[in-house]
């Protein structure tokens, strides 16, 4: 790719994300959210293939459409209230509306299955960017409209996508689709608790993200796009087999590592609201999760080489230090003993 074009792809694709966040007006948001679309199309189809093709596609048919309903439910909003304010969406229509444009942008379930098919098509590096960087403009316009939204089908969607994302991770053998739909589940526990405390589902996206960046990034050092390719993984970095199990099982929210946090704050937020039912519901959703994450940390650390692979060992030959992975995996296993802290923040 041309150096100049790129760049200028990189920093539309920082620039719209920000637009959407800093902009008070319906316009200008979904301007942003343009931006951030057309950015990511072009790292997508780079890799000319016919996946790549198709992944971009999809991608864009499914973004046009949910900001084609952004815009409308703006419209209506603005035609009944006479303003474009996006913190004064207050008529149920658009409301609605809205929350179905931004569950497809998202991709939670019944709206997820664009999600699974982009990554698979696309790069591990594009993929991280899909489930981290893309998520933050629909999310915080979901905060920002927080107080308005149908509170009901807000639980429904988020225990939809717990659901869905377990469910559909269980038959998985791609790495990033398994990361796809482990994206969906936890995009589910964030939509439940977005209306009860905006504040806990913006802790939820940040921890979120950390946990995420750090198994992409190991995906991406040690070359492993399937679960059969994880049993040679042990022969290039060793140790990062190790880093690699904790960072799953706090993906899958174990005691005592970083995603236990998240969701011991969500399930006692959810208790507080009288929401028993639906907080042991969450819970016993989260097993599903558990499962396939168990399934990847197998195969990468107790299944050895050649017992029932047919691949080839890789044997490394260079030392891949990468300083900010470090830094990532200690975030990602080691600050549930800082909760108390973290919750004091404003």
């Amino acid at each position: 790719m041309n150096p100049y074009a790129h760049t200028i792809i990189i920093l539309s694709l920082i620039m719209g994300p920000l637009l959407t966040i800093s902009s008070n007006h319906w316009i200008l948001a979904w301007t942003g959210l343009e931006i951030s679309t057309l950015a990511i199309i072009p790292l997508i189809a780079k890799q000319h293939h016919p996946r790549a093709t198709e992944a971009a596609t999809k991608y864009f048919l499914t973004q046009a459409t949910a900001s084609t309903l952004i815009l409308f439910s703006s419209i209506i909003n603005a035609w009944m209230l006479g303003q474009w304010d996006i913190t004064q969406m207050s008529n149920n229509t658009s409301c609605t509306i809205l929350t179905t444009a931004l569950a497809i942008k998202l991709g939670l379930a019944p709206f997820h299955f664009w999600l699974p098919e982009v990554m698979q098509g696309t790069s591990t590096t594009t993929a991280l960017i899909l489930v981290t960087w893309q998520k933050l403009a629909p999310l915080s316009l979901l905060m920002m409209t927080s107080q308005s939204l149908n509170t009901p089908l807000l639980l429904m969607l988020g225990l939809t996508s717990t659901l869905i994302g377990g469910w559909n991770g269980l038959n998985q053998t791609q790495l990033r689709k398994i990361m796809a739909f482990s994206s969906i589940a936890h995009l589910g526990w964030m939509i439940t608790i977005l209306t009860l405390s905006p504040k806990l589902m913006l802790f939820t996206f940040y921890t979120y993200v950390i946990m995420t960046s750090t198994m992409f990034l190991m995906i991406k050092l040690l070359k492993t796009n399937k679960i059969s390719t994880m049993m040679t993984s042990w022969t290039k970095l060793p140790t990062m087999n190790t880093l690699m199990m904790l960072t799953l099982m706090s993906l899958a929210g174990l005691p005592p590592l970083t995603g236990f946090m998240p969701k011991w704050l969500i399930l006692q937020e959810l208790t507080k609201q009288h929401m028993t039912i639906m907080a042991t519901m969450m819970a016993m959703l989260s097993l599903l999760t558990l499962f396939f994450y168990l399934r990847v940390s197998y195969y990468a650390t107790i299944t050895l080489p050649p017992n029932s692979t047919n691949y080839s060992q890789q044997w490394r030959h260079k030392n891949n230090q990468k300083p900010y992975l470090a830094l990532l995996t200690t975030l990602s296993i080691s600050m549930l003993p800082i909760t108390p802290t973290l919750l004091t923040m404003p």
